[in-house]
């Protein structure tokens, strides 16, 4: 990081081809080069808006030119250059996205705070005693999923299944506990915020607590602060940019329109082609109205992503279940194929032993006739 960032003030004070011998041949400049910084050439870059905060996106790995950015605005429309476009709004969409997320929980937690307690906060001696079950309920479900896996490993697949559902509700339990131990906490923070008398708000631009009716000195430095600017001069673009392309479009399609009327009066075409006109200008409406759904969905789908993960972590909670219940009879097949493998291994090794055996027997048979013979011979030789 440091050293991009003095190669960029090296950059800024020397120019980009500082390090080039004078009789080289300089290249000129062409804003489609991947080396510069596709933002910045389009309105600003994101980087450089919230340096040294919470924020901080760190240095742009690529090169800022004010001589590119001048020949991207002027060159001509094409393809590219609305693909550029179109990756600076994706990029600060996903930026406001983020703040949104922030902003949400920001009032959420405040309407907890400001909420009326469920019951009174607890004790100290109450909560080291909620703190104890939560502990003990934590070592049971310890040890009651490593029963289930040793169950699974013998093959007891009904054992298994009733020690995690055994597991899943001291879990339950554990997740009651934790949450009044939470309320509990949050009880005493509203109290304690109400006996200050100091009533906090959520900026609807970055996301930050505020202090209500506090000193205007400490709202103007907020509000001039980078973290505060950065996200108003986000938002500010994005709007500005997406009006001015839907303005553009409308405008696009106006000419349109007009170019088809004075086709059909120079035409003068009768009542067929008055009716093929108003079905193009119908399908033309319809592309638009399918072209503004498709930006409104986009927007519709970020807001229900939280909604989608959290519909995913429900469906990855009951699935992991399934899956450690087949994971468990997986197990138990292969444990027995295995099991087979061995018992087949067994009998090729009494087979090779009875072998073995059946060789020295043959063997031994074999020196016991020899010694014979040769007995019988030396008595031969001893008689004559």
């Amino acid at each position: 990081m440091a050293v991009l960032a003095a190669a960029q003030l090296l950059d800024e004070l020397m120019g980009r081809h500082r390090n080039t011998n004078p009789n080289e041949k300089i290249k000129k400049p062409n804003w489609e080069d991947p080396e510069y910084c596709k933002y910045f050439m389009v309105k600003f870059c994101p980087h450089d808006l919230f340096v040294n905060t919470r924020a901080d996106l760190g240095v742009c790995p690529k090169v800022h030119d004010d001589e590119v950015k001048e020949l991207f605005e002027k060159a001509e429309s094409s393809y590219k250059k609305a693909q550029y476009v179109e990756e600076f709004l994706r990029f600060c969409r996903h930026m406001i996205s983020e703040v949104e997320r922030k902003i949400q929980k920001g009032k959420q937690r405040l309407e907890l705070m400001n909420s009326k307690p469920e019951g009174p906060p607890m004790t100290q001696a109450q909560t080291e005693k909620n703190q104890e079950q939560v502990k003990l309920l934590s070592e049971k479900i310890t040890a009651l999923v490593q029963e289930a896996e040793e169950a699974g490993t013998r093959g007891d697949v009904e054992q298994a299944q009733g020690l995690m559902k055994l597991c899943d509700r001291l879990k339950e339990e554990k997740e009651q506990l934790i949450k009044q131990q939470e309320n509990s906490h949050w009880s005493m923070t509203a109290e304690l915020a109400a006996a200050q008398e100091k009533q906090m708000e959520v900026c609807p631009v970055c996301g930050a607590f505020l202090i209500v009716g506090d000193a205007q000195q400490r709202i103007d430095d907020h509000l001039s602060g980078k973290q505060h600017v950065g996200y108003f001069k986000l938002r500010q673009a994005y709007e500005e940019m997406t009006e001015a392309r839907e303005k553009e479009q409308q405008e696009k399609e106006k000419k349109r329109r007009e170019e088809r009327e004075r086709e059909r009066s120079v035409r003068g075409g009768g009542l067929g082609s008055d009716r093929r006109d108003r079905e193009r200008m119908e399908r033309d409406r319809e592309r638009d109205r399918d072209r503004s759904d498709r930006d409104r969905g986009e927007r519709d789908r970020e807001r229900g992503d939280r909604d989608k993960d959290r519909e995913r972590d429900k469906e990855r909670h009951r699935s992991s279940r399934e899956e450690k219940s087949s994971r468990h009879e997986e197990r138990d097949r292969d444990r027995e194929r295995e099991k087979e493998r061995e018992r087949d291994r067994d009998k090729d090794r009494d087979r090779d032993r009875e072998r073995e055996r059946e060789r020295k027997h043959r063997k031994e048979r074999r020196s016991s006739h020899e010694r014979s013979r040769r007995r019988s011979r030396d008595r031969e030789r001893d008689r004559h």
